[in-house]
């Protein structure tokens, strides 16, 4: 019991924190393959209303699911477009996931115009909600799966209550037989179940996610994220025509703590560094631990703007000293940074990498403590 209680209160936890940017890169291309399965699959579904009038049911039945498909087959193309698109949009996953719950309730809502039976005993367009609930998972976000699950409950229930509360009599149908109280509910606590283990499917692939591409010290993206992701900013710069800068960044002097103060006081400096600087950086300022005491930061700005930007950074470490322990005098840290810019300087992650590590150099060559971003120093 105690261990079911600790996943929730992970899952919460986790509801809790800020989307990491490599869990955003990861959901966007998520969207993007769910983008792409809903098309495929509206494609398919309009095979259903042709069996149906194949197997004999009634024209209303099919022109509903008729009408829902191809609802489904349009937008689905505007949802494909908008996910493909170079710029993310932080509302598409949500948006597309509540879309998908919404249209399996228009459907049952057109079936139960002419019968409100099968609005509420319809298995086969029921399940639907199940299967908008499942593809969530592909998204890596905790909140869309809640949202959309949340959605689907609330929606069906509201179908049910409308249509009981709009009949004169007990719901019975022929086809679909009788409507009754604890049918609905059960499938009420199947949509509850089906929300539940898929939020916990992503949590576990949420944490997966995070171990392949973290740092486990300092909980920054580690060189994967470097070598994945960050050749892509750069083309994304460079056919949008827009600068983009890169700070390779150095602690000055920080072998000196491991030396004098022992490693675990070192990675407790370390982490003391790393907090002030993420405390002044942006969400889309992503700062990446690529060695021992060595990061890149990614800003999308242009060269002397980028200095302005790291300089307060340095000046705010710099102004924070580590206290190592309560009887123990501040140790005063530092960095260095040598700065480059696209396309000023490189087009490509190596160039820049190689150009800012030449005025990183300059930095440490010219007495540490200072942001070099030009060749003169």
């Amino acid at each position: 019991m105690s261990t079911l209680r600790d996943t929730f209160d992970d899952l919460a936890a986790a509801l809790r924190e800020r989307p990491d940017e490599i869990l955003l890169e990861v959901g966007a291309g998520g969207e993007l393959l769910v983008a792409r399965l809903r098309l495929l699959v509206a494609a398919l579904l309009l095979l259903l209303p042709l069996t149906n009038l194949l197997g004999g049911g009634t024209a209303w039945e099919t022109g509903a699911g008729l009408a829902g498909t191809l609802t489904v087959l349009a937008l689905s193309r505007a949802w494909l477009t908008l996910a493909q698109r170079k710029r993310r949009h932080r509302w598409l996953p949500t948006v597309s996931s509540v879309f998908d719950v919404s249209v399996v309730t228009l459907v049952l809502l057109l079936l139960g115009v002419d019968d409100p039976a099968a609005a509420l005993n319809s298995v086969v367009v029921w399940c639907c909600y199940p299967l908008a609930i499942f593809a969530t998972a592909l998204r890596h976000d905790l909140r869309v799966t809640l949202v959309a699950g949340g959605a689907a409950m609330a929606q069906f229930a509201l179908l049910w209550l409308g249509f009981v509360l709009a009949a004169d009599a007990p719901l019975v149908s022929a086809a679909y037989g009788t409507v009754s109280a604890s049918s609905q509910l059960q499938r009420e606590v199947l949509l509850v179940a089906v929300t539940l283990v898929t939020a916990i499917v992503v949590f576990r692939a949420q944490r997966l996610t995070q171990l392949s591409g973290t740092d486990g010290l300092t909980g920054l993206p580690n060189r994967s994220y470097l070598t994945h992701r960050v050749p892509g900013l750069v083309a994304e710069a460079r056919i949008e025509g827009q600068t983009m800068s890169l700070a390779l960044i150095d602690l000055d002097s920080f072998r000196l703590i491991n030396a004098e103060l022992g490693h675990l006081a070192g990675d407790r400096a370390l982490r003391h560094a790393v907090k002030v600087l993420r405390m002044e950086l942006g969400r889309e300022e992503p700062m990446i631990r690529v060695g021992g005491e060595e990061f890149v930061l990614v800003l999308r700005l242009p060269i002397g703007a980028a200095w302005e930007r790291v300089e307060a950074l340095r000046r705010k470490l710099e102004s924070q000293p580590f206290l190592p322990d309560p009887d123990e005098a501040p140790r005063r840290l530092t960095l260095s940074a040598g700065l480059s810019s696209c396309p000023q300087d490189a087009n490509d992650l190596s160039g820049l990498m190689k150009r800012a590590d030449q005025r990183l150099r300059v930095a440490k060559a010219l007495g540490r403590n200072r942001v070099v971003a030009r060749d003169d120093g």
